[in-house]
């Protein structure tokens, strides 16, 4: 197997993301981290744990993205990525590199019934509001809509490590590296839009996993992203 490279496609100033709109080296580390982890890329996420040190993130605010991926492509994956990243933290303390261990979550204050506030949490991430009425696969299966409302979008996404556009980039590049799910990739695409991230910041996250995955995981989210930018 040749040496997997997790380093970025340079932004250059005639490029149409200036500097100051492309994403942040914190925002393309958690990028990596997401694709590496969804694909099941082991190799590759343990440079771009690395490369998430180097961008000034602590092992607490890794370690919160590889927690989240778990919500979108199941436990095995997220497991191992953790597994991985603790070989990759002995392997650096090993060559006498410490990297900061970071604060914790905050303790969660909100109050009241879990599910309204998981509720809330995706009303405000969608910019539509709350309806009581089940509809789709919330009415065939109204479990997994009360586990959707009570823990991803209450106990994570309450969580303060990342905030919700670090979540939704790691959403992103963690779907398009599991493919196939195309439906929940344009849904949180258009998340990211709502957040205020750009079509082409949305350019450069799709760079990212193509430079690091290759064209057959970008793909997808290029079909999609180029659907949104003719609805926008």
């Amino acid at each position: 197997m040749g040496q997997i490279s997790v380093a970025f496609p340079a932004v250059k100033e005639s490029d149409s993301v200036s500097a100051a709109k492309s994403l942040t080296a914190r925002e393309r580390a958690i990028i990596a981290l997401g694709s590496y982890t969804g694909k099941g890329d082991l190799n590759g996420l343990r440079l771009a744990i690395a490369h998430g040190f180097e961008a000034g993130m602590t092992q607490n605010e890794i370690k919160e993205v590889l927690i989240h991926a778990y919500a979108y492509c199941g436990f095995p994956r997220s497991l191992r990525a953790i597994q991985t990243m603790m070989e990759v933290v002995e392997a650096r303390k090993a060559e006498g590199i410490n990297d900061p261990v970071g604060r914790e979550a905050s303790p969660v204050k909100a109050k009241g019934d879990k599910y309204r506030r998981g509720a809330d949490i995706l009303a405000e991430l969608t910019g539509v509001p709350f309806s009581a009425s089940k509809v789709g696969y919330a009415a065939f299966a109204p479990a997994i809509d009360t586990f959707l409302k009570e823990h991803l979008f209450a106990d994570i996404f309450e969580r303060d490590l990342l905030s919700y556009r670090e979540r939704e980039l790691g959403t992103v590049s963690i779907l398009a590296g599991v493919g196939g799910v195309e439906p929940m990739l344009r849904a949180h695409m258009t998340i990211c839009q709502n957040l205020g991230i750009t079509h082409n910041q949305l350019s450069e996250l799709i760079d990212i996993i193509e430079f690091n995955l290759g064209k057959q995981y970008a793909a997808p989210a290029i079909k999609v992203h180029n659907l949104l930018t003719d609805k926008g």
